[in-house]
């Protein structure tokens, strides 16, 4: 259910956000909310975390500030929704033995969930080639093989470091978006990223929340 919401909040949300913007969302909702869940399980925030929560805060307040009237503030909300889910899709994972086949059968489980979802928009839905091509392009290569790459690289790389490593998300989703899409990058993503990564960067750093540093790993 979790993967399922991910991917269908994610999908929406990406009609009305640029690539750079989803992702710093994406990426920085996933981490609040893995600190948040620590904290309503009692542990006690650090002022480095604190003070990093509140400058990921503070940077989503001014990334969104601008538009708030437009329609990405719903694009927001749902990518917003999209992090949160993978969040606990992660917590839900945290057990697993064996991630790679446990994540292929969960994309499994979710396949009646797409069906029922098409039934209901059946008015709406229908198949291209563009659209089908790029969906095995996204979910072999961009989704699956990319999982791969990630949990072997995480044998290989510390916590902390596999955590700052993530910090590049945006970066290159933002390089990507140029390139590929010539999406401009304005200043005021330039400025909030600076002031959400910063946040997180010091909640990550931090040696006494190690969780949070694989928020976005999938394990």
């Amino acid at each position: 259910m979790w993967l399922f919401v991910y991917a269908l909040t994610f999908s929406f949300a990406y009609i009305q956000l640029d690539t750079a913007t989803g992702a710093l969302v994406l990426f920085a909702t996933v981490q609040v909310t893995m600190l948040l869940t620590r904290v309503l399980k009692g542990h006690l925030l650090s002022r480095a975390e604190l003070i990093g929560l509140i400058l990921a805060v503070a940077g989503f307040v001014f990334l969104l500030a601008p538009q708030v009237s437009s329609p990405s503030l719903i694009a927001f909300v749902l990518m917003c929704a999209s992090g949160v889910s993978w969040a606990f899709y992660t917590l839900a994972g945290k057990k697993s033995l064996d991630p790679t086949s446990d994540t292929i059968y969960n994309f499994f489980r979710t396949t009646p969930l797409i069906i029922i979802f098409a039934v209901i928009n059946i008015d709406s839905t229908y198949l291209s080639f563009d659209g089908v091509f790029y969906a095995i392009l996204s979910g072999v290569l961009a989704s699956a093989l990319g999982y791969l790459l990630w949990y072997q690289a995480l044998t290989s790389l510390r916590h902390n470091v596999a955590a700052v490593v993530q910090l590049l998300v945006p970066v290159l989703a933002a390089i990507a978006g140029f390139i590929f899409l010539g999406e401009r990058v304005s200043a005021v993503f330039v400025i909030s990223s600076l002031i959400i990564l910063s946040g997180i960067l010091l909640v990550i750093k931090n040696p006494d929340l190690k969780f949070a540093a694989v928020a976005n790993t999938g394990k």
